[in-house]
């Protein structure tokens, strides 16, 4: 039995959309004493806007390199 992928129509890219998750784990971070849970949520939207900048990047045009 295979089981039934979960489809849905994205409404934003991804960069929109780990953008937005990195702002908001910054905001909850925001709130939170020092500790393991800020430090952690500080982890993840580090981790996203890399990952944005990544994508960006990555789907960036290629431009030929001189001389060739």
């Amino acid at each position: 039995m295979t089981a039934k992928r979960n489809r849905r129509k994205q409404t934003q890219s991804l960069q929109q959309r780990l953008t937005a998750f990195a702002e908001n784990a910054r905001e909850r971070a925001r709130s939170l004493p020092p500790g393991n849970e800020r430090d952690m949520l500080l982890r993840l939207a580090k981790q996203n806007e890399v990952t944005s900048n990544l994508t960006d990047w990555l789907s960036a045009p290629v431009y030929p390199r001189r001389g060739q």
